[in-house]
């Protein structure tokens, strides 16, 4: 797993950056992905993927201890799409 701490230490690492002004900047892309997903709108990173807001429909399901039907309200789900580039990448 990667945190957030060591990708923003990389970033300083390689751009000559604080470790602050690269958290700062880690944490901004976040708050701007998360943005966009709050309004309902795509985030397209060329080469990397697309960041999406789908809806799922209210669906019935059950509670496996009891067996009993419940109701699972509507909601959305933000969904991640690689790009063609990173597809490639992992299975290069």
């Amino acid at each position: 797993m990667t945190t957030t701490n060591e990708i923003a230490d990389k970033i300083a690492t390689e751009h000559g950056l604080t470790k602050v002004q690269s958290k700062t900047v880690v944490e901004a892309v976040f708050a701007a992905v998360t943005a966009a997903a709050k309004s309902g709108a795509e985030t397209s990173i060329p080469g990397f993927g697309k960041f999406k807001v789908k809806d799922t429909p209210e669906r019935e399901a059950r509670n496996p201890a009891t067996g009993a039907t419940i109701k699972v309200a509507a909601a959305k789900k933000l969904t991640f799409a690689p790009a063609k580039a990173l597809k490639d990448a992992l299975n290069g």
